[in-house]
């Protein structure tokens, strides 16, 4: 491979997608291949796949051994927290603090780059994944197994829109060296995740993808008018935002 590749998609991405999206023990790299960091953006929906088959395995067979359906559901988003490394819960905690504890988009910055969190954080935090973990036990109650590997899906493929639609807010840190995937990758990642999400949910992937969307046009907006654009920690936001809406979507039609 040549370290200025700038092919579209390269089987190299999925692997690279999860070393930028997890904590999955994966095999070191050659150097050049983190040059298609951009370009990997495509196969998000791939690590979707990936995390959400396992976590969905753990909730089956807690399900198997008569675990109750809520404990089933919590050690479900707890192997998802856990592959990979909270990242994304770090950014959604991040993104509220900064949010909403700055008057200036500097000072936002500088809030969301401070590894303390504050109670807007926590708070987000706490809501969410009651949420997130209240939809998935409604779904395992339903035998909507297929739903909750469909929103782990659909909700990483948001991440490169976002990466490509809005500036980068600061000139440092994980979304700035990663830089701004291409149209190809973008619709790509897009296009497959829809495919997934209708072939795993039927015709009530609609209704989820449209929400889920919506939730994340607003999370655009508002990172747009307080900071200026999106970090590393807005697309972690995107994930978790977008997942929980997908979620509750599926949960309130099956």
């Amino acid at each position: 491979m040549q370290k200025n590749d700038t092919k579209p998609y390269s089987l190299w991405d999925i692997p690279l997608a999860l070393v930028l999206l997890t904590r999955l023990p994966v095999p070191r790299l050659p150097e050049p291949v983190f040059a298609r960091q951009a370009q990997a953006a495509w196969a998000f929906p791939v690590v979707g796949l990936v995390v959400g088959g396992v976590a969905c395995l753990v909730g089956w067979l807690a399900m198997v051994i008569n675990l109750p359906l809520f404990v089933a559901a919590t050690l479900l988003v707890a192997t998802l927290i856990m592959m990979t490394g909270a990242m994304h819960e770090d950014g959604l905690a991040d993104t509220f603090d900064g949010f909403w504890g700055g008057f200036t988009p500097e000072r936002r910055l500088e809030i969301m780059k401070d590894s303390h969190i504050g109670t807007y954080g926590v708070l987000a935090l706490m809501i969410s994944q009651v949420l997130r973990v209240s939809a998935v036990a409604a779904l395992l109650a339903t035998g909507s197994i297929w739903a909750i590997l469909a929103a782990c899906v659909f909700s990483r493929a948001l991440m490169p829109v976002l990466m490509a639609s809005l500036p980068r807010a600061r000139k440092s840190g994980l979304s700035h060296s990663v830089g701004t995937p291409g149209t190809i990758s973008v619709g790509v990642s897009v296009g497959m995740a829809i495919l997934i999400a209708v072939f795993l949910c039927g015709s009530p992937a609609v209704g989820a993808i449209i929400f889920a969307t919506l939730i994340i046009v607003v999370l655009a907006a508002v990172a747009r008018k307080k900071i200026g654009g999106q970090t590393g920690d807005i697309l972690g936001a995107s994930q978790q935002l977008a997942e929980i809406a997908f979620l509750l979507a599926l949960s309130a039609q099956i």
